[in-house]
């Protein structure tokens, strides 16, 4: 409901018209019609609605003053032609407005009115993101009424970026075996939650069918807009088998306050329904008829005003129908509400307090904060779990009590736990995979080297290795069947491209890619990807020398330079000590030869912490401790590098690195198909010339063997998995450097 002016809307006779007749005073008598549906759920409320407030307005002299008002109803019996034809007979009688109708159809063509729905909408997609659902399956009769809402709901979801992932539709007049087929489609789809918007007929039946498919069983969502709440609170009993069909529905009321002149008018409901001949007095308003009663009173409120401000009734010919007269439409019969437009705007500034409420509507004839009671359908009656207004959004706490207090919608975002269907307090996940027949079609590289992780073979068609099984896995984890078929991607002759292979998915020739695809910036840009299965990486795979140790292995630890800075060292450090010491060290004094054989003794023995010189001087104690911790570093270092030279096989390569690589300016080899090759040459900047395709181990070996001197390569950039499973076979070639990117391998699908 957009407003009492959408629902019991009141278009004012700026289309309507009479006999020609003039009143400059309040008259008599003012005629109203009404358009809705006599035996519809809305109907039934409407007509006793509207009864009690003609009463009671006729029988309360302050309000129009003298004049009686008469509201003229007439059964539309859900045909939108009929509401037209009807409403055309209302505009050549003395009739100044008319109330509804129930078809928004009848409503596009007597009045600009906004679709009705837009409200309701907004508050079935608050409650779809609430719970964190993406999609909906909207279930609706195939007319205009339908297919505006679910117009309305695909607006609403969208602002949310959620959508209809199907549109189920029922013909009108259907009969309950069409019904079915169209149900047991909706449920061959992806998404588990149903938006159900019908009228009371039609969506009873839906209901029932939907019990007997065991759609409203455990897993299943199913939202009904409020025409539910229409028939379920029109019932003074509800029948069991009824309600058994709609456990853990969610559904909409329109929100009314508990008002005096609403617990008045319950009261008496019974009453005003047996001097109606509707019912056997036992039924009970819906808020439909609530809303219907106060705008019957929004109307005569408007009409006295319109008055007390001097508005006279008067009508001339329209213009417009001049040149169609006569005929059997006797369309020149209609004439126009002068002073329409001024009653229009009198009714736009009522305020008062109605029924369902304060009344008082905005610059375009929508209530002001209109507001849903959101109910949970559960075991015997209804539970009310929340709130939806356009002003807080969802809430527990009632919109009265929200309007008092400061805006803040993040704040009230929230329901009381609703029982879903299956007797379960946990939330459906909303969705399954579909079993809708077709398969998912999942493309596979049909690679010809290390086929340990995947492999296709063409004569059966039998997919495996290690991609496959993780895959396998997974999809053994799921709660829910899932029907695919591999389709092998390659010519078997060389390992295809992997871009390529991804380009499919665009082209919708597959829904999804399982292999060892590598997950790098420029394809998640296009499509989405698993979190990664295997790490992974560029790295550099060469060939190395073993150098093997000799009788002067000792002499390797350390270069030549550091030898030689390491004795200059052992000197300088005798020497100092020799100046600080020998006037005061007997140590150090002598003939100079001895002397000079006391400074390398002292130098030397250091090394094994085996010197006997005492030292004296406060500064050479300083110098012999500072030696002493130098000397056990370089201690440390040569012990280090002499066990690894004497116990491990030492590899040699004159690339270290992937900056010593790009600077050698020799051959590079990269794998058929992989994204090495473009790394190189648009991230790196290596030379297209450089590079030299290479499809299998055996290749790999010999361009490695050859070198970049005999048609060779030097190195190879592959990802580490790959080169892992080389190195186990050939233990000539070693990784060398770092791993220089940092991916991974995922499963590939089709964007979001």
């Amino acid at each position: 409901m957009k407003s009492m002016l959408q629902v019991w809307g009141i278009f004012c006779c700026v289309c309507s018209c009479a006999l020609g007749q003039n009143t400059s005073a309040r008259p008599s008598v003012v005629n109203v019609g009404a358009l809705f549906t006599f035996h519809s759920t809305i109907g039934r409320a409407a007509k006793v609605a509207i009864a009690a407030a003609v009463n009671d307005i006729n029988r309360d002299p302050s309000v129009l003053q003298g004049t009686k008002l008469v509201v003229q109803m007439q059964d539309t019996n859900y045909s939108g032609f009929i509401s037209i034809v009807q409403a055309l007979q209302f505009m050549e009688k003395d009739t100044i407005a008319i109330i509804g109708p129930q078809s928004s159809v009848v409503a596009h063509v007597i009045s600009h009115v906004a679709n009705e729905l837009q409200f309701q909408m907004a508050s079935v997609a608050a409650i779809v993101d609430y719970y964190g659902w993406k999609m909906v399956t909207a279930v609706y009769i195939d007319d205009d009424y339908g297919r505006n809402g679910v117009s309305s709901l695909d607006d609403e979801l969208a602002k949310r970026r959620l959508k209809i992932l199907y549109k189920a539709a029922i013909r009108p007049g259907a009969r309950k075996s069409e019904m079915a087929a169209v149900l047991v489609k909706a449920a061959m789809m992806e998404s588990r939650v149903f938006v159900l918007h019908a009228r009371d007929d039609s969506g009873i039946d839906v209901f029932s069918l939907a019990y007997n498919l065991s759609m409203t069983s455990g897993g299943y969502v199913w939202i009904a807009t409020d025409w539910l709440t229409a028939c379920l609170d029109s019932a003074p009993r509800l029948g069991t088998g009824l309600l058994n069909t709609m456990q853990g529905v969610l559904t909409l009321r329109q929100h009314t306050e508990n008002t005096s002149r609403k617990k008045a008018l319950v009261s008496r409901w019974s009453e005003v329904a047996k001097e109606e001949e509707e019912e056997d007095g036992g039924s009970l308003p819906n808020t439909y008829g609530l809303y219907a009663y106060d705008t019957v009173w929004m109307l005569a409120h408007g009409l006295d005003a319109f008055f007390n401000s001097g508005g006279n009734i008067s009508f001339s010919p329209d213009p417009r129908l001049r040149a169609v007269v006569g005929g059997a439409l006797n369309l020149d019969a209609l004439s126009v509400f002068d002073e329409g437009t001024l009653l229009l705007e009198r009714i736009r500034n009522v305020s008062f307090m109605g029924a369902t409420g304060p009344v008082k509507l905005d610059s375009d004839g929508n209530l002001i904060q209109p507001a849903y009671d959101i109910v949970n359908v559960v075991g015997s009656g209804l539970r009310t779990i929340g709130y939806w207004s356009n002003y807080s959004g969802l809430s527990v706490v009632s919109p009265e009590t929200l309007y008092k207090k400061p805006f803040n919608v993040s704040a009230n975002q929230e329901l009381h736990a609703a029982i879903w269907p299956g007797e379960t307090v946990t939330r459906p996940r909303g969705w399954v995979f579909p079993n809708n027949g077709n398969e998912l079609r999942i493309g596979v590289p049909d690679r010809v080297s290390y086929r340990q992780f995947i492999s296709v073979d063409n004569q059966t068609g039998t997919v495996g290795g290690f991609c496959i099984d993780v895959f396998a896995a997974a999809i053994n984890l799921l709660q829910y069947p899932v029907t695919y078929r591999f389709v092998p991607f390659g010519n078997g002759r060389e390992n295809p491209s992997y871009t390529e292979l991804i380009g499919r998915i665009l082209t919708n020739e597959f829904d999804a890619v399982v292999g060892d695809v590598a997950i790098v910036t420029n394809r998640t840009k296009v499509v989405d990807f698993t979190q990664p299965y295997v790490a992974s990486g560029l790295v550099i795979l060469t060939a190395v020398k073993t150098q093997s140790s000799d009788a002067w292995a000792f002499l390797q630890p350390f270069t030549i330079r550091m030898w030689s800075v390491t004795g200059v060292f052992f000197l300088v450090v005798g020497a100092v000590i020799w100046l600080l010491e020998h006037r005061i060290n007997d140590d150090f004094r002598g003939p100079p030869a001895k002397q000079v054989i006391t400074v390398f003794w002292f130098s030397f023995s250091t090394l094994f912490f085996a010197h006997r010189e005492d030292t004296r001087s406060t500064l050479g104690r300083v110098v012999v401790i500072i030696w002493l911790f130098v000397v056990l570093i370089i201690q440390s270092s040569y012990t280090a590098s002499l066990t690894s030279i004497l116990t491990v096989q030492q590899l040699t390569s004159p690339i270290k690195g992937i900056d010593s690589l790009i600077a050698s300016d020799e051959p590079i080899g990269f794998q058929v198909g992989s994204f090495a090759e473009s790394y190189l040459v648009h991230e790196l900047g290596v030379s297209p010339s450089r590079l030299k395709a290479l499809g299998t181990p055996d290749e790999y070996k010999n361009a490695l063997e050859l070198g970049p001197r005999k048609g060779g390569v030097v190195a190879i950039v592959d990802e580490r998995p790959y080169v892992e499973v080389f190195l186990v076979q050939h233990d000539k070639f070693a990784i060398v450097g770092a791993e220089f990117t940092k991916s991974g391998w995922g499963f590939v699908s089709v964007p979001a």
